[in-house]
């Protein structure tokens, strides 16, 4: 047996390292680790390749006034850490010369010097510029294709992608603020996902936690203080269930490395957010991961686990028989130990761990040869199926909803009647399994069976359910309605693909018929002339050759009707008369301007520097209440915090003057409005009372009888007889609150009642 010690939460102590790390500006650390491993690397190639890197990028710094090279370096050691080759490396050292050195060099000279593969994976890397994602242009979009399609060529593109941004997400405190924000965002919805979909999992985490730093770090900082110390209070707790673990497969002869874990920071965070849960009800917090040598030994220590603590029902979950889409193996099960303190077991063979680690790059490691290629070829497919899945539609918004919905949208496992295994993005539809299985099925269905049962065409599809199409010679292919009910994009495509071919002279009709309707729209009136000529202009501005080829695109769908609106609206404003000029604004009008809305309704109940209907949540280290004055805190792409004024984190958050333009004016909304809005929310009281028998019945009756529901509670003694009582509970606003502080302070026994914090 080999036992490794439980560790404090890796992920914070690595970014704590990573921040206090002298930047190399050599490759002496990086040959070090190249020659303590047992792979044959070409030394020389990469000493030439840094030399190379170096002398071009002479002169140049970073944001952080260190030497740029140092940067190249860094990504190199990461990519070496994956053990991937000698010209993923060199690529690494060479991956911004041809875009920051360009007067320097060019592609044909990185050939010349380091061959046709080392230029390709530069050449990949070069034309992977920053996206905007908030803006829709297309060339941001157009960069996203081509990073997809370099990695569908060579997946070793994206693995230098992903260690260059983990190293800037590592240094990114030396940018402005907007600028880290903007890169944070784009690391969390583009780069953090495409990790995970590629099984990298030590890189996800650590961007996932890089990327909340920095998009909302107090929200950051509340979890990781709770994290710290809650581990400090359960080290007997976990140091005792090791142990016992560890005696009982010891008995049973199982061979084993046992690890221990706690959740990341942004886990935590994003099941707190999304499932509204306070940090005491997060279940997995703790984690023991068991490693063993064979399959059949993952299932001999289930069934060990399983006698020796109660398992949660629903929280058993077999990756092993049902792998993941990126090869995440892996059997995970929650149970409650003996101090009722829940946590989680992932058992999995050795070869599994290190997959679950490193993902595909564990994989593209280990294999080699042509039977390997054409199985990665296999596992990558998906990416050029998205690729040429886009290929008819040339609306960049169509794409990236499409890259959310098949790359970054969590899956659903469904079965042939044989058995076999599909995975759908969530959401996905029979008609979407259909086509999965092939264009032929999808096009002559008529119908279909989950588990024996007759359903509707459109219907959703649940995991684990067993799923028949049924076919019929005489379909003469898709219903037009399809491709707006459809979840994925090869669905989609291959539905425009079948109305494309079989259909044009029908498209063209539906077509016109599509582009008078958007003429309706207009409050002009025009001659079927100048509609004509207006088509006809609109055409070549979206990469058609003529207004035919346009109508047939927008009969199939092959483009979308809001960017033909733009195009056209654009047209069309060529034969409006110019307006007369506009009468001056006067004083008042600009007054009433900047009024605050005082009659917006809101789904929160807050309003947000005069914005109805933002995006909001309540922070959780002080629970605002309806009647608190309330401020709030921008966590870009995680919507508006909104704390109490005199929070402490509030205080602490507004010393820092690189915030002050996150934290914007907060008020609820008027009284005579509320009844549209939210009209529960939550507040945390702190009791202190005598600890006696029937202390918390008492409490529990009191509340009842005030129609209060208790959302949690726990408590903890205290010397001399005394006792603190934590509750969460259901409240209306503060004179709500007061009402029921006042109630709790009438009873027998209750000393103190003060408002209290998650």
């Amino acid at each position: 047996m080999r036992h490794i010690a439980y560790p404090c939460d890796k992920t914070i102590q690595e970014i704590a390292r990573i921040m206090n790390t002298t930047p190399h500006t050599d490759i002496t650390a990086l040959l070090a680790m190249l020659r303590g491993t047992e792979k044959k690397y070409n030394l020389e190639k990469i000493q030439k390749a840094y030399d190379y890197a170096n002398a071009l990028h002479e002169g140049q710094f970073r944001a952080s006034g260190e030497a740029y090279i140092s940067h190249p370096v860094a990504v190199a050691e990461i990519v070496a850490s994956l053990e991937l080759d000698t010209d993923s490396i060199c690529a690494a050292l060479l991956h911004d010369t041809v875009e920051d050195c360009s007067e320097k060099t060019d592609l044909k000279e990185i050939e010349k010097l380091f061959g046709k593969d080392v230029a390709l994976l530069v050449d990949g890397l070069t034309k992977l510029v920053a996206l905007q994602l908030d803006d829709k242009e297309e060339q941001h979009i157009e960069n996203l294709r081509k990073m997809l399609l370099a990695m569908s060529k060579d997946v070793r593109v994206i693995f230098i992608k992903l260690c260059d941004r983990l190293h800037n997400m590592r240094t990114l405190d030396a940018k402005a603020e907007n600028k880290r924000r903007m890169t944070a965002l784009e690391t969390m919805q583009v780069y953090a996902p495409l990790a995970h979909r590629l099984g990298m999992q030590k890189i996800k985490q650590e961007l996932e936690n890089l990327g909340l730093r920095y998009l909302d770090p107090i929200g950051y900082a509340e979890v990781r203080g709770d994290m710290e110390a809650k581990y400090g209070q359960s080290l007997n707790f976990i140091e005792g269930i090791r142990n016992s673990i560890s005696e009982k497969l010891t008995e049973n002869n199982i061979h084993f490395t046992l690890e221990g874990r706690i959740k990341t920071v942004y886990s935590i965070y994003k099941k707190m957010y999304n499932q509204n849960k306070s940090f005491d009800e997060i279940y997995d917090f703790y984690a023991l991961r068991i490693i063993v040598d064979t399959e059949l030994e993952c299932y001999a220590s289930l069934g060990i686990i399983h006698e020796m603590f109660n398992s949660i029902p629903g929280r058993f979950k077999d990756y092993i028989s049902t792998p993941k889409p990126n090869m995440y193996r892996s059997l995970h099960t929650t149970v409650i130990g003996r101090d009722g303190i829940p946590f989680e077991v992932q058992i999995r063979t050795h070869e599994m761990h290190h997959i679950a680690e490193y993902g595909i790059a564990a994989h593209w490691k280990y294999k080699s040869g042509a039977s390997s290629k054409e199985e990665m070829d296999k596992k990558l497919e998906w990416i050029s199926k998205l690729v040429e899945a886009e290929d008819d539609t040339r609306d960049p918004d169509e794409f990236m909803n499409a890259l959310k919905t098949d790359i970054f949208h969590d899956e659903v496992f469904v079965f042939t009647p044989k058995g076999d295994v599909i995975a759908l993005p969530q959401g996905a539809t029979v008609i979407d399994f259909a086509y999965a299985i092939h264009s032929a099925v999808g096009n002559k269905m008529m119908g279909a069976k989950i588990n024996g049962m007759i359903v509707p065409i459109d219907r959703v599809v649940q995991n684990g359910e067993i799923i028949e199409i049924i076919t019929s010679s005489a379909m003469k292919g898709p219903g037009r309605d399809w491709i707006n009910i459809v979840k994925t994009s090869e669905a989609r495509a291959k539905i425009r693909q079948w109305f494309k071919k079989e259909t044009r002279s029908e498209n063209i009709v539906v077509g016109r018929n599509v582009a008078e309707t958007e003429f309706r729209k207009f409050s002009v009136r025009l001659s079927e002339q100048k509609k004509s000529d207006c088509v006809a202009a609109v055409a070549p501005k979206l990469g058609f050759t003529s207004a035919d080829d346009l109508y047939n695109a927008l009969g199939y769908g092959g483009v979308s009707l809001q960017k033909f609106g733009s195009k056209l609206k654009d047209e069309i404003s060529k034969y409006i008369e110019p307006d007369t000029d506009a009468a001056p604004i006067d004083e008042q009008t600009v007054v009433k301007t900047v009024a605050r809305p005082r009659h917006l309704k809101s789904n929160s109940g807050i309003i947000v520097d005069g914005e109805a209907g933002c995006q909001v949540k309540f922070a959780k280290c002080c629970n605002p209440l309806p009647g608190d004055e309330v401020i709030g805190f921008v966590t870009k792409g995680y919507g508006i915090s909104i704390h109490k004024k005199d929070c402490p984190n509030v205080i602490d958050g507004q010393k820092n003057s690189e915030n002050a333009d996150r934290w914007k004016e907060a008020y609820w909304e008027e009284p005579e409005i509320t009844s549209t809005t939210r009209n529960v929310y939550e507040a945390h009281l702190q009791l202190f009372t005598e600890d006696r028998v029937g202390m918390l019945a008492d409490i529990a009756v009191a509340l009842a009888d005030m129609k209060v529901a208790i959302l949690h509670v726990n408590s903890q003694k205290r010397n001399g007889g005394r006792c603190i009582i934590n509750l969460k509970i259901s409240c209306k606003n503060i004179e709500h609150y007061n009402s029921i502080v006042s109630r709790l302070h009438s009873l027998d026994g209750v000393e103190n009642v003060a408002r209290g914090y998650s």
